[in-house]
């Protein structure tokens, strides 16, 4: 198979293994050490069953009747993604995000948390301080200025693994290869690239993601194997022609395969500017008038001359461009345009609207 260098992608960048993926794991959590940012207790009741419940099992009772206010404590979760592999002892990074009502968790310290799968089961510990991106200040008169977020933030290796997720890696004798992308041509080429290096029928195309390919059993030999396996270059097929605008920003990104059937493009807007202007009506001291406020109002109307162009057949992302620049069109003009192609049937690409 013939690969060109310059558009050739390594399959460690085109596919994942199928089984090697991280896991999610999530926990209930006490952030201390605030000054004065955490809950109100008053509305957040859950922080002090927690910490009676916390307190509880360091031999400390608090009476029943009693409600601490405890301005310096705050509820979170705490979430993190356990890589494929890791084993007990590793550290992982942990987030930290306030449930309650607290208006800041910058200077706090997350007390040990246990982190759970979806199984139930405790896969890793968190503790640690917690560092804070955005900071909140506040007045007494109710003013408040934020930047970012202060009530979530991140604990860089704040989790200790203590269970291995089980994998079945090693127990087939292949592995599947499955696409980031779903394409077919992606998928027969590189079932054609591994054939060709490893031998016939060594890779098979199950769909348009997944890649089944014989593989040792052996996991030390499995490893080096994936290992030429990753290196392999392969050319993914071209992308489907799509156009995607966001209406909010008007940004409209254009994919390199979209094509346009023979159409004309008539483009041209109106402005209208409405002013308003009070005017005061003074009479002289002889005339024994009164003052009165008169409005006046200016209408002015601009209508650029509309201009037209033509799509001839079979034309690309650059000739698109560079006719909408000629008639000085807007980014929200080519939506437009655009949609109306659409419509006439003329765009020949997905057009998605975000």
């Amino acid at each position: 198979m013939s690969i060109s260098p310059a558009s050739a992608e390594r399959v460690k960048d085109l596919a994942q293994v199928q089984g090697v993926r991280t896991n999610q794991l999530v926990g209930y959590g006490l952030i201390v050490g605030l000054d004065g940012t955490g809950d109100q207790t008053s509305q957040a009741p859950f922080t002090v069953q927690s910490i009676k419940n916390m307190l509880a099992r360091f031999g400390v009772t608090i009476p029943a009747n009693a409600n601490p206010q405890l301005k310096n404590v705050a509820a979170v979760t705490v979430h993190a993604e356990l890589p494929a592999f890791t084993k007990p002892g590793q550290a992982i990074d942990v987030t930290v995000s306030s449930i309650g009502n607290a208006g800041s968790l910058r200077g706090g310290s997350l007390i040990m948390t246990p982190l759970r799968g979806i199984d139930g089961e405790v896969y890793a510990i968190a503790q640690g301080s917690l560092i804070v991106g955005g900071f909140g200040v506040s007045g007494r008169d109710g003013s408040r200025i934020a930047v970012n977020v202060p009530s979530g933030g991140r604990i860089p290796n704040g989790a200790t693994v203590e269970r291995t997720v089980p994998n079945d890696f090693a127990a087939e004798p292949y592995v599947v290869l499955n696409l980031h992308t779903p394409d077919f041509t992606t998928a027969s080429r590189l079932t054609e690239g591994i054939n060709k290096l490893l031998g016939a029928d060594t890779a098979q195309a199950v769909d348009a993601v997944s890649i089944r390919v014989t593989a040792p059993v052996d996991p030390s030999q499995r490893i080096a194997y994936l290992s030429t396996l990753e290196l392999l270059e392969v050319e993914p097929g071209d992308a489907p022609a799509r156009v995607i605008v966001n209406s909010r920003t008007g940004t409209v990104v254009i994919g390199s395969n979209v094509r346009v059937m023979p159409a004309a493009v008539a483009h041209g807007s109106l402005s209208v500017t409405i002013s308003e202007r009070a005017d005061v009506s003074q009479p002289n001291a002889l005339a024994q008038g009164e003052t009165v406020v008169t409005p006046n109002s200016t209408i002015a109307v601009e209508q650029p001359e509309a201009r037209m162009f033509v799509f001839n057949a079979g034309v690309d992302l650059n000739d698109i461009v560079r006719a909408v620049n000629q008639v000085g069109a807007a980014p929200g003009d080519l939506v437009a345009i655009l949609e109306a192609l659409k419509q006439a049937g003329a765009l020949r690409a997905e057009l998605i609207v975000i």
